[in-house]
């Protein structure tokens, strides 16, 4: 199923994405995994194995760029900007997101 957000706002300073979405659902995804997860491909390793980006756990959300009608970017206040974000990408980050924390604190 295709969904697209109907608001995206940053949320206490930066530290939470708050997005709401066509299918009713709503998430306050936390900077550190936006972050962590970048879709990126730094962060996702160029072809080669993932990076465990480390020490972002006080890391916020500067700014939100549109990017077409499919995503959006986000810059980080540690200067990382390369992650396109899409709507199905955001919408499992909200609907996973204990689950992907955890792996990522595990991975630690």
């Amino acid at each position: 199923m295709e969904v697209t957000p109907t608001l995206i706002q940053k949320k206490d300073n930066g530290k939470y994405l708050l997005i709401h979405f066509d299918d009713n659902s709503k998430f306050n995804i936390l900077s550190e995994l936006l972050r962590v997860e970048s879709p990126s491909a730094d962060v996702q390793g160029h072809g080669g194995p993932k990076t465990i980006v480390k020490n972002k756990c006080n890391v916020l959300i500067n700014q939100i760029e549109p990017v077409g009608n499919y995503a959006i970017r986000i810059i980080f206040s540690d200067n990382h900007s390369s992650g396109i974000y899409s709507w199905p990408l955001l919408h499992d980050y909200g609907t996973n997101q204990e689950k992907y924390l955890q792996e990522y604190y595990n991975s630690l």
